[in-house]
Parts: structure tokens; sequence; C-alpha cells
């Protein structure tokens, strides 16, 4: 069964079902600083998960796209993706733990054909926290799942939460067998022999955790995600993802075109452009920080990998090409931004040639200093430092030094590199922390204050100004905004003073849900349309405001205290960044 055909099955089946189909967010979250990309479903749902009415209803369903970075150097394998479709159904309230294992049943046996023998499942074990799930494992007797099928584990492998703080609660994973024989007497879900897979997995998130520990929601909610390219995998009998019409058109033209046989390497650059198609398409550009390292990253991983297949580089707009033709169908917006695509990607590639340019006499350096010294084996950490700085892969590196009769101590360069990945690791857990609800006080004060900000940009600068994306942490906050010039001083000034002049009117701040077409007849402004609801929600700020915002908003802006503008910068072409504070 085709990608396109489970994901239209799983949407077709929730709307039967009561749920509103609402549309993917884009892969880079608005006004989220807790993360780099969307990583589940349920990240743009996190205010409707706390209580906060969503203006579809209570019963959702979607395909989210996300980007999940913790494992890119595990690319190559056979199963690890950097980017991924999620697909999704929420109560925000509604149902809970037997009508979501009911319709997963249904769906799973009867849409999707799935033989009931071939199901396990797994359901919370207590502890001093929450009691034992025995209200799923019954729910999972209802439907037929017999006694020994039916496993209990613990909150390592069956409690669900998004970081160190947030919304949480017991989950009820689903799991395909494989039909491989057992590992051992004790094989089961959790062992991660390969016999069974998970396939789906329902949070049942009543609960909220922060430094003091666990409370209960206001509300009861269901969360799931079903993986679609695990998914495809699985119902078109093939041992990877690679394998299926995801990625077997690429993978097909990387064979014919390749040198060297590397198997791992073809799917580095089929898994990576992939990717880097979808982080672009959604406004990603690759730079030295944040997401924008890691689409060059991925990039540079891209090239370094066809270089190693001997597939000359000249042959990237083809692969391109190629890709998106593939992608077309379930990503109709991708043959619209065909060409900038293809010119980003292309660009990076030439910047990073002239990098493993410079990572080749960067080495004729450390092997001169090696030489010199009266030694024979490169220090680990100068070649650490050309991959790190340079980009330049070790073992390229060792190529270069056998030739020279010089050596490599690969075992301790792969010490070097684990620590670096565990401290990479650390960072991205520390960025993820605090989970993705962390909008306090001061938070919602500096959304509220992005709408001021936007439309004094647009008294003062013009009526083409138009919000590019915005990041808020708790001491700042971050607003990026379509403008070809540098600000003067005395425009900054201008749209500081502006911005303070409205807080201190009091203008009140109202909400008001209306179908799409009708906010935007309104005047309503909002970033990525097409990616809204049919029904929205619109922020009215006086009359100086409205925009559809998926908040939090203050009241008043006599809340919001006094306005100060710290930095006004480039951030791309065309694009100014503004950073400011709320003190």
């Amino acid at each position: 069964m085709r990608a396109i055909e489970i994901r239209n099955k799983y949407l077709n089946f929730f709307k039967s079902k009561g749920h509103s189909v609402i549309p993917s967010a884009p892969l880079i979250p608005e006004n989220d600083p807790s993360v780099l990309f969307n990583t589940a479903g349920m990240q743009p749902l996190v205010p409707y998960l706390l209580g906060q009415k969503h203006p579809s209803g209570t019963r959702l369903t979607d395909y989210q796209k996300c980007v999940r970075t913790n494992d890119i150097d595990e690319v190559g394998d056979n199963r690890h993706l950097t980017y991924f479709e999620m697909l999704g159904n929420w109560s925000l309230g509604d149902y809970f733990k037997d009508e979501s294992i009911a319709m997963s049943y249904e769906f799973l046996t009867k849409e999707l054909g799935i033989p009931a023998e071939k199901i396990s499942v797994t359901c919370f074990a207590g502890d001093e926290d929450c009691a034992k799930d025995t209200v799923a494992y019954n729910a999972w007797k209802r439907v037929g799942i017999p006694d020994e099928r039916i496993y209990f584990f613990g909150k390592d492998d069956n409690w669900w939460i998004a970081g160190e703080e947030g919304p949480c609660g017991p989950d009820t994973e689903m799991f395909y067998d494989t039909g491989k024989p057992k590992c051992g007497p004790n094989c089961n879900p959790s062992c991660g022999c390969g016999k069974y897979v998970e396939i789906w997995n329902n949070v049942f998130m009543e609960f909220y955790k922060d430094k003091n520990g666990y409370s209960k929601l206001e509300q009861k909610n269901v969360d799931t995600g079903l993986g679609l390219e695990r998914m495809t995998m699985l119902l078109e009998g093939k041992e990877t993802p690679f394998d299926t019409e995801l990625f077997s058109d690429l993978m097909n033209k990387l064979e014919d075109l390749q040198q060297n046989d590397l198997i791992a390497s073809r799917r580095i650059v089929a898994e990576h452009l992939r990717s880097s198609i979808m982080i672009i398409n959604d406004g990603g550009r690759p730079s030295n920080v944040d997401r924008g390292y890691i689409l060059r990253r991925l990039l540079r991983r891209m090239t370094r990998h066809m270089n190693k297949l001997g597939i000359d580089v000249s042959k990237l707009p083809e692969l391109i090409d190629i890709q998106i033709e593939a992608m077309s169908e379930m990503y109709p917006e991708v043959i619209n931004n065909k060409e900038t695509i293809k010119n980003v990607i292309v660009e990076e590639k030439d910047k990073f040639m002239k990098t493993l340019q410079n990572g080749e006499r960067e080495f004729e350096k450390v092997a001169n200093r090696t030489r010199n010294a009266g030694k024979d084996t490169l220090e680990t950490e100068s070649v650490f430092n050309l991959y790190e700085t340079y980009g330049f892969p070790p073992e390229m590196t060792e190529e270069l030094a056998i030739e020279q009769g010089l050596k490599v101590d690969m075992s301790d360069y792969q010490r070097l590199f684990k620590e670096h990945q565990e401290k990479s690791r650390l960072g991205s857990e520390q960025k993820f922390k605090g989970g993705l609800a962390s909008t306090g006080e001061i938070e919602t004060k500096y959304h509220t204050a992005t709408h001021l900000l936007n439309a004094a940009l647009k008294v003062v600068l013009g009526e083409h100004v138009h919000q590019m994306g915005s990041n808020i942490t708790e001491e700042r906050m971050r607003f990026d905004f379509s403008h070809p010039a540098k600000m003067t001083d005395e425009e900054k000034q201008k749209t500081e003073e502006l911005v303070n002049e409205w807080i201190k009117e009091g203008l009140d701040v109202t909400i008001e849900e209306m179908p799409k077409e009708d906010a935007i007849k309104s005047g309503a402004e909002c970033m990525f349309i097409e990616k809204y609801p049919d029904v929205v929600t619109v922020y009215t700020i006086g009359t100086i405001s409205k925009e559809l915002c998926g908040g939090p908003h203050v009241k008043n802006t006599r809340e919001l205290g006094h306005f100060k503008i710290k930095k006004e910068e480039a951030s791309s072409s065309g694009v100014r960044r503004i950073k400011a504070i709320l003190d």
C-alpha cells in the first residue's frame, strides 16, 4: 500500500469518527524556542492540550511533517530518518482510553488489513505517580487482544513527555510482529531484536509535570502518533524505508551513477536530500547556527557521501528533480518551490566543495607538522578539527595519510567523536528542556508584543513589512521581517516609541473565531495562510493590529510594561531581525 493511500485512509477514517482534519504545521515552529523543528504532531497543539479551545473542535486529525536531529550520524543504517511524517489524532477533553483503543484497533485491522494475530501491545505497569493502566488493558481485551500479547512496562517504555516538563501521561503502544523468530525465551516488544516493530503510540495525557512533580490536567487528552514511513515499509513488505516507493526512484538512480557500491552512503544521500528539500520548502536556509546549521550539516554530509560513491556532484540538480517528482503527490508545494530548493542546495554544495579544498590544504599543514615532529601518526585532535572546522571526513584524512606514509588512530578518533556526540546530544536536550508548554507570563507578553512591533514597523517603514519569523524566550523576543535595508537610528526610535505609545493607551486584545476566508477579507495578517484550518483564531489589538495567531496573549496592552529594541541586524537576504525586551 502506497504512502499517500495510507495517509488518506487515516485522515478519512478519523474524519468518519467525528474528527476535523487540520493542516500540517510548518517544519519550522512559530514562537516555540524549545526546539529547532516540529518533532511531533502534538507540538503545535500544546496550548489546546492545556485547555485553550481549538477552532476546529475537540476531535482533530492530521499529518505532521517532522524533523528529529539527534540521530543524524545514525542515518545510513536500515531504519534511521531525520525527516518523517507522523499521522495523528487527538481528543481534547473528549473521548479517552476505551474509544481511542477501539478506533486504533479498527483502523489497523479493517482499514489497513493487518491480521489481528500480528498485533501485540504494551501498557503502563504503574508506579508511585500513576496506577497500573488496567483500563487500557481491559480495552485491549475487549477488542480481542489476548493476554499473551499484552505486556506491561514502566516509565522508560510506556510513559510519554516532551522534555523534562510539560503535559504527559501513560501510553499504550502497538507493535507489528514481523514473523522473525524470537531472540530468546524473554523476547518481547521492548527487546529491540527486530521481531516486533512499533507502529503506533496512544498517549493518555492527563498529567502535567513540573519541578514540583506531577499534577492533574484540567482535561484528559489523547495524543497519538503513527509513523508513515515505517507503516509504508511494513505494508509494502520491505526491509527498510529506503526500499519503499518513498525513496526507490532516487536510490535506483544513485546505484546507476555510483562508482563505489556503498549502501550506507546511498541511504545517506537519499535521506539527507529528502530532508533538506522539506526544510528548505518550509523556509529553512543554511547557516552556522540552530536549524540553519542542521540544514548545512545535512547538505554537507550528503555531498561528502556523493564523493564517497564516486558520483559527480554536477549530477545533483538531476537528483533533486527525481526526488521532488517522487514527493510531488504528497507535497505539491515542492513543485512550486522547486527552483528555490534547487538553488539553495546547489549553492551550498558549491560552498562545500571549496571547503573540501580548504580542508585538503589544512591537511598538508597537519601532515608536515607530524613529520617535522618525527612522528608517524596524526594527532587525533587535528584529525577531529579537520572534520569539525573544515567538514573534512576522517576517512578522507586517513586515506591521504596512508598515501603519505602516515597513520590515523581511528579508534581514538571515534572516542573523541563520541564525546562530541554526547555533548551535542546534551545540548539538544537542553534546547528541549522545559518541554513544549513553557509559555509563562513573560512569554505571553512577548507574543503580544510581536503583534505591536509588526504594526509599528508597517507605520515606520511601510506596508511592505511582513513578519517572516519569530522566536520567544523568557529573556527576549526575536522578530524577523521583510525589509531591504538596515534601519536607521531614527527609524528604530520611532518604532520603539510607537509600540510604547500603544502599550500606554491600554488597548484591549480581543479574540474571535471565524472562517479563514472571512479573516483574510477583514484584513487579518498571518504567516503561511495555506497552513491554517478552515476556521481560525484572530487576535485584534485596538484598531492597530489584526492577525491570525495561535496565542496566547495578554488581555490589555497595559500589561506589557516598557518595550525596548536591543539590536537590529540582517537575518538573510531581504530579511531584517530585531531583538527586543520588555522591562
